[in-house]
C-alpha cells in the first residue's frame, strides 16, 4: 500500500491508537471465548473454539500491522510524521481475512448445531465462497490501474453476494425451528456482518472516486479497525448469546441464568 510522504502528529496518533484498540480487543476477546466455552453445552463447544482461532489469528496480525504502521514513520523536526521508507505491509490485512472469514461463516453454522449433513454441506459452501471472495479482492486491492480494479471488484462481488443469499436465506431457513430470541440474535449476526463488510467495498472503490493521500489513508485504517473489531469481536459474542438462548429454550441442564461476563 502507497502511504502518504507526510502526516499530521493527530493522524498518525488517530491510526497508532486505533491498531492499539483492535489489538486490545482481540486478545480480551480471546480471554472471554476461552473462559465462556465452559458455559456451553458440548455440542456448541466448537463454534466457541471457532471465535477463539478468529481474533487470536486477528489479533496477531494486528500486532504485525501496528509494527509495520509505527516503522513507517518517524517525528519530523516540523511535528509531524515523515515516511521512513520502509514500507507499511498492509497486506496483512487480506492474510487475515483469507484466514478468520471463513471461519467466521464455519461459526454461524456450528452454533445451529445442525444435523451433520445439512452441516456440512452450508458450512462447505461459505467457506469456499468466502475464500474466493477474498482471493479474488486482493489482485484489485494492490492495482494501480482502475480498470484491473473494477474488473476485479466484479469478479469478488459474485461470491460475496452468494455469501448473503445464503446468510439471509438458506440459514434462516436452517433456523427455523429456533425460539423467538434466538432468531432476534441470529438476525443481528447476519446484520452485524452485512453492515460491517459494507465497509469494505466503499474502502475499495475509494482510489476509483479519486479519494487520496493522508486523509484516505487515515480513513481506511480507522475504518478497517473498527469494522475488524465489530465482525470478529462483536460477531463471537453475538455467536455466544445465540448458544446460550438455544440452551435456554432446549431446558438444556447446563443452562446458567448468569452466564459469563453477567452481574
Amino acid at each position: 500500500m502507497l502511504i502518504p510522504a507526510e502526516l499530521s502528529a493527530g493522524q498518525f496518533q488517530l491510526v497508532y491508537n486505533m491498531l492499539s484498540l483492535a489489538i486490545a480487543s482481540m486478545l480480551a476477546s480471546f480471554a472471554f471465548f476461552v473462559m465462556a466455552r465452559q458455559q456451553l453445552a458440548p455440542r456448541f463447544r466448537p463454534a466457541m473454539v471457532l471465535s477463539s482461532l478468529v481474533v487470536l489469528i486477528a489479533g496477531y496480525h494486528y500486532w504485525r500491522i501496528f509494527e509495520s504502521w509505527e516503522g513507517a514513520y518517524a517525528l519530523g523536526p516540523a511535528a509531524t510524521y515523515v515516511a521512513t521508507g520502509h514500507a507499511f505491509n498492509d497486506a496483512y490485512r487480506y492474510v487475515d481475512w483469507l484466514l478468520t472469514v471463513p471461519l467466521l461463516m464455519a461459526e454461524l453454522v456450528a452454533v445451529l448445531a445442525l444435523p451433520a449433513e445439512r452441516r456440512g454441506s452450508l458450512m462447505g459452501r461459505l467457506v469456499v465462497a468466502s475464500a474466493a471472495m477474498i482471493a479474488l479482492g486482493y489482485p484489485g486491492e494492490i492495482s494501480a490501474d482502475p480498470m484491473t480494479r473494477i474488473v476485479w471488484a466484479v469478479l469478488s462481488t459474485i461470491p460475496f453476494l452468494y455469501i448473503l443469499f445464503v446468510l439471509f436465506t438458506e440459514l434462516n431457513t436452517a433456523a427455523a425451528k429456533n425460539d423467538a430470541e434466538t432468531k432476534v440474535h441470529l438476525r443481528n449476526t447476519q446484520l452485524l456482518l452485512f453492515a460491517t463488510w459494507g465497509f469494505y467495498p466503499i474502502a475499495y472503490a475509494m482510489p476509483l472516486l479519486g479519494v487520496s493521500g493522508a486523509v484516505a489513508t487515515v480513513a481506511l485504517q480507522v475504518g478497517y479497525s473498527l469494522a475488524d473489531i465489530a465482525a470478529k469481536c462483536g460477531y463471537g459474542i453475538l455467536v455466544y448469546r445465540i448458544a446460550r438462548s438455544k440452551m435456554a429454550a432446549e431446558g438444556d441442564e447446563m443452562y446458567d441464568a448468569h452466564p459469563v461476563g453477567a452481574k
